[in-house]
This record gives C-alpha cells, sequence and structure tokens, in this order.
C-alpha cells in the first residue's frame, strides 16, 4: 500500500499574495464521491474478505507454489495493494485538505485501523518470501517471464531478509502501525491549528512564511519573531512527538538489529549506504563555495553589514516583486515541458483541466506541496499552497514533474510504480530545471538575469545545502535520542549545531531561530527523507548536463527512465546516460552546476 501524502517541499521556498485568478482545487469523485459513497463501503467489504481469504490460501505455502501459482499470489497481493490504496489516498487528501476539521480527522482515522486490521493476516507474504530458497526463486523467475518482471519487488524485500523478526512480532508491529501514525496526525494538526499575528493581521503557518519572502525587511523581522514566539510557546508539544517518534524508530530497528538508524531509509529508497555518505561528504566539503560564497553575494546585494535568518529568502533590492497569477504560472510551466517535448505537456495538461490540483492557501489546509500518485489505475493529485510568487512557480513545474513521472510509471502496475525516494525526485527537479532555462532564455536584461540565475541558486542551495543539514540534524537526533529523553533545549542545541557550518559566516542567528526544526514536517513523517532532494538535485543536474550537451535520443531516454518506475536499481537507469551515481565523482558534476551559476553571479559584479 502506497504512503499517505505529506508536504513534501522546504517550506521556506513558498510566496505572495494578491489577485492570483481562478486556483483549482481537487475534484476527488475519481476515488470515491463521498464518505458514505456506496463504492467504498462495496471495496471495503471485499478488502476484508480478500485479505482473509488470501491468508487462507497462502499463509505456509509460498515455499511449496510452483511458478504459476506464485504469480497468480502476487497478482491477488497487488490488487489487495490497489484497493486499500485507493482508500487510504481518498481518505488522505479529503484530510489534507482540511486537516482541523474533526469529521475528516476522525474519518482517515477510522480508514487507517480498518486497513490496519483487514491487512495484518497478510503479514506473513513477505516474511515466507523471504523464507524461499535463492535458487527455488531463480528457477521460478527463468521458467516465467510475467513473474520475472516483478524479481526487482522480490530483491527488495529480500533486502531485508537480515532484520526479519519472528511472525508474532511482526503482525504485533503491524497492528501498532496506527499508534506512530496518531502522533503524525497530532503534529499535523498542531502546525495548521498555529496562529500567527503580524502587523495586526492573523495568518496560518503559510501566509507566515511567505513574508519571510516579502521586500520589506521590517515585515520579515516581524513574521521570523513571530514564528520564533509561537513554536516557543508550543515546543514541549513538538518535542514530545519527536521524542517518541525516535524512541519508537530505536525501539524497532533494535529489535531488527539494524546497525545504524539511517539503514531502514536506505533499504527503501533502494540505495547503498555509501553512495548516500559520498553525497553527504560531497556537499558538506563544497558548504565554502556554495552556500557560504552565495550567501555573502546576496549580504552585499541587501546592503547588509550581518544577514539575519529573515534575509536568507528575501527578494533581491532589484527583483521585481509583481504577483505571478495561476495562468501565467500554468502557461510559463506548460510552455517549458511543451519545449523540451510535447509529449511531456500532453501528460500535464490535465491536471489543471480536471481537479487534479489544489491550488489556494485555505484555513486548516496542510502546508507545503506535494503530488500524492493514489493508485495506478487512477491519477495523481497534485497539492499547492499558491501565494503567486516566482517560487511558487517553480514548486508548480516540481510537482508537476512528479505528476508526470506518477503518470508514466502508473504502466508497471501497482508493485512496481512507485519509485525510491532518491529517484522519485528526478522529473520533479527535471521540470524545475526546464522551467528555469525557459524563463532565462526569455531574460530581457542583466538584471533579470541576474535576479533569476540569484533565485535558481537559492532554490538549489535550498534543495542540496540546506537538506543535507537537515539530513545531520537527523543523524544527531536519533542518535542523542538513543542516549535518553532530549529537552527541547537540547534539541534546540542540535539544530543550532548545523545551521552556522551550512549557512556561513555571512548570518547572525535570532533568539528564538533554535526552535525552527518543530515545523518540518519530513522530520516527524518521514524520517531522513531529505537527503533524496539532495540527490534528486545532483542526478537532474548530471542529467541535464548530458542534454545540454545534445545526447542522441535522449527525450526517448529520459522517458523510458519515467516510465521504469521502481522495476530498475539507478546504476541501471542511469547507464543509458552514462551517468554512475555510486562513482565519487559523480556528485561533483551536479555540485558544479551551482557553482558555475555562482561564477556568472560574481562576474556580474565585476
Amino acid at each position: 500500500m502506497r504512503d499517505l501524502p505529506f508536504p513534501v517541499r522546504d517550506a521556506n521556498a513558498i510566496g505572495g499574495s494578491g489577485n492570483l485568478g481562478n486556483l483549482p482545487e481537487w475534484d476527488l469523485s475519481d476515488l470515491y464521491t463521498a464518505e458514505d459513497a456506496p463504492e467504498l463501503a462495496r471495496d471495503l467489504d471485499w478488502l476484508e474478505g480478500e485479505c482473509a481469504a488470501f491468508a487462507a490460501d497462502y499463509e505456509g505455502k509460498l515455499a511449496d507454489l510452483d511458478d504459476a501459482d506464485l504469480l497468480a499470489c502476487v497478482h491477488r497481493n497487488e490488487k489487495i495493494n490497489a484497493i486499500a490504496g485507493r482508500i487510504m489516498s481518498f481518505a488522505g487528501l479529503r484530510y489534507y485538505q482540511l486537516t482541523t476539521d474533526a469529521e475528516r480527522a476522525k474519518f482517515l482515522s477510522d480508514m487507517q485501523e480498518k486497513i490496519t486490521i483487514f491487512t495484518t493476516p497478510l503479514v506473513f507474504f513477505t516474511l515466507e518470501i523471504n523464507r524461499i530458497e535463492d535458487d527455488v526463486l531463480k528457477a521460478h523467475f527463468a521458467a516465467n517471464k510475467d513473474l520475472a518482471r516483478y524479481e526487482p519487488v522480490f530483491r527488495r524485500i529480500r533486502a531485508m531478509k537480515p532484520y526479519q523478526l519472528s511472525d508474532e512480532l511482526e503482525k504485533f508491529l503491524h497492528d501498532l502501525g496506527v499508534v506512530g501514525d496518531a502522533w503524525e496526525r497530532l503534529f499535523d494538526e498542531t502546525i495548521a491549528g498555529l496562529a500567527f499575528h503580524v502587523d495586526g493581521e492573523e495568518l496560518n503557518i503559510e501566509g507566515t512564511l511567505n513574508l519571510l519572502t516579502e521586500q520589506d525587511r521590517a515585515k520579515r523581522e516581524a513574521a521570523a519573531r513571530e514564528l520564533a514566539s509561537v513554536f516557543q510557546d508550543n515546543v514541549k508539544t513538538f518535542a514530545r512527538v519527536h521524542n517518541t517518534q525516535a524512541k519508537e524508530k530505536e525501539i524497532v530497528d533494535r529489535w531488527r538489529k539494524m546497525p545504524t538508524a539511517q539503514t531502514g531509509r536506505h533499504l527503501s529508497n533502494d540505495v547503498e549506504p555509501e553512495v548516500v555518505e559520498a553525497l553527504r561528504e560531497a556537499v558538506v566539503a563544497a558548504y565554502p563555495k556554495l552556500s557560504h560564497r552565495y550567501y555573502e553575494l546576496k549580504r552585499k546585494w541587501l546592503g547588509l553589514d550581518v544577514m539575519q535568518v529573515w534575509d536568507r529568502n528575501a527578494p533581491l533590492p532589484m527583483e521585481d516583486t509583481r504577483i505571478v497569477n495561476w495562468e501565467e504560472a500554468q502557461k510559463t510551466v506548460m510552455n517549458a515541458y511543451d519545449a523540451f517535448d510535447p509529449r511531456m505537456g500532453e501528460i500535464a495538461a490535465p491536471f489543471f483541466s480536471k481537479g487534479w490540483i489544489d491550488a489556494a492557501v485555505k484555513p486548516g489546509k496542510a502546508p507545503g506541496a506535494f503530488a500524492h500518485p493514489t493508485v495506478t489505475d487512477v491519477h495523481p493529485y497534485v497539492m499547492l499552497n499558491y501565494l503567486g510568487k516566482p517560487r511558487d512557480v517553480m514548486t508548480l513545474a516540481h510537482e508537476l514533474g512528479h505528476g508526470v513521472h506518477q503518470v508514466l510509471a502508473a504502466g508497471q502496475g501497482e508493485m512496481l510504480s512507485s519509485t525510491p525516494l532518491t529517484l522519485a525526485e528526478t522529473a520533479s527537479v527535471f521540470g524545475e530545471m526546464l522551467t528555469f532555462r525557459k524563463m532565462l532564455e526569455q531574460a530581457e536584461t542583466p538584471e533579470q538575469r541576474k535576479v533569476l540565475l540569484a533565485g535558481k541558486v537559492e532554490d538549489m542551495i535550498n534543495t542540496v545545502v540546506r537538506q543535507i543539514a537537515f539530513y545531520d540534524f537527523e543523524c544527531k537526533l536519533h542518535a542523542a535520542r538513543r542516549e535518553g529523553e532530549l529537552t527541547p533545549d537540547d534539541i534546540n542545541a542540535l539544530w543550532m549545531s548545523v545551521q552556522a557550518e551550512s549557512l556561513g559566516p555571512a548570518f547572525e542567528f535570532m533568539d528564538g531561530y533554535e526552535t525552527f526544526w518543530a515545523y518540518i514536517p519530513h522530520f516527524v513523517h518521514s524520517p531522513f527523507y531529505v537527503y533524496a532532494y539532495a540527490f534528486g538535485d545532483g542526478l537532474v543536474n548530471a542529467l541535464y548536463s548530458v542534454y545540454e550537451n545534445g545526447s542522441d535520443g535522449f527525450e526517448d531516454k529520459y522517458f523510458d527512465m519515467l516510465r521504469a518506475g521502481g522495476s530498475m536499481h539507478h546504476k541501471e537507469l542511469l547507464a543509458p546516460f552514462g551517468l554512475d551515481a555510486s562513482d565519487p565523482k559523480f556528485w561533483d558534476k551536479g555540485l558544479s552546476m551551482i557553482s558555475g551559476f555562482i561564477d556568472e553571479l560574481e562576474a556580474m559584479e565585476g
């Protein structure tokens, strides 16, 4: 079953307000028409019966199945995943539209509990797959090409073999999962319910974070101080959520004998720990030539002796502060997608016309943005909090890239379409890059080019430097929690230990900034998710350099890569482009693109 969606963009990378035009809303009827829809009741009944029947038919018998029967078993499991995924997508998307609504929260909780109960008897499936002898599986794959198509699924399941517990304990942990989900909902509802007061106006978190991108420095400062104040008022709740989630993870990891807190994420990402460490080391080593160097330039542009945290995402003094309405944003992104390949535009177009995007900022709506694939026989849904600044256009390009990827990968079916996080960012970051390059081509003056370059560098720093700093914070947080309970001050200190190192000497940190870890959803929903952003950015920068150099048939290879979904390892996917993420020098290629943009900005100063 697919994970529920959650906001996956740095909430500091959002923007503006004003007359934005006709912002689209979701039409969830392609999933179900309502929570009391007869189709939903029918699917719940079917799911309950089929899960029981599946367990009765196969538990204790997987190792003895022939290849045809094993394929039939896989197909039945895939159908169960599809129906459960459809139900949870509907419940989750309704909830994220209005997280403060008690009825929607109850409906989501009820669906999670029902599906957990229904699917607990299926825990045996992966456990017994891991007990099948290697030679037996190889023989099955050799005998049946339809079954062999699922080999990547079996390989990823069997990667967990060393960490597998007894059948009884695995069922217990599966049942207990709803408790962890409740802590995630507490976080979501707390964040969505926060009220911030700036200059006599009451705002939610999206509106307040948006003020950090205002031209007026006094307004940025007021927003930053109000964020700090409200986070401090709620810091005990956030610390409790983090302590509980990290402790739960430590207990499960210890019982599974996982060597590190990060091991589970690396396994689910189908990426080797040494590849992630090479990425981390390359980015940290590049801090001085990336973020430190850029922010020193920005400090001069802003005419400051020292930058404060509320200046990090400030617009440049020469920047056009006009609002980009929805129609213009759509046209900008679609033109970039069409220019790359008309097929990309054709896939993206229905998102705008068929209720697949929910764009407006609304009270109680979850912050951030995401693209959720739902299930392979429906379509993805994109959530934005569109406020009309150029960075919002880039967020639209990013999430639409996810949507295109998810549409193309759906042909793989329910068990093979889901892409590891590290590769899931490929199409999104590539979509951003296409949109940025198209806008750069259209720049009419050196000043416009400078503003666009600076904006792209800031986005890349947010995607690479900031996310690796987040990853280091999480590594420190989970290591410290293994030694005992963490006070809010303990967590604050861990946060600050990575901030100065990553942002550099151009910054001074106000009192209160130490609590800004509190609102990042990734830390709660999906520990160690964040390095996937840096992985995706570095991968796309290397990929784009191949495209720029005129590689023959690049577009077809690119679409083939997206269609592959989760059916291939990153080495197989990148090989047609002559790239290899396990090569330590690979990451330097991606980082050199960012450095090159900063070189150009410095040359403009000269």
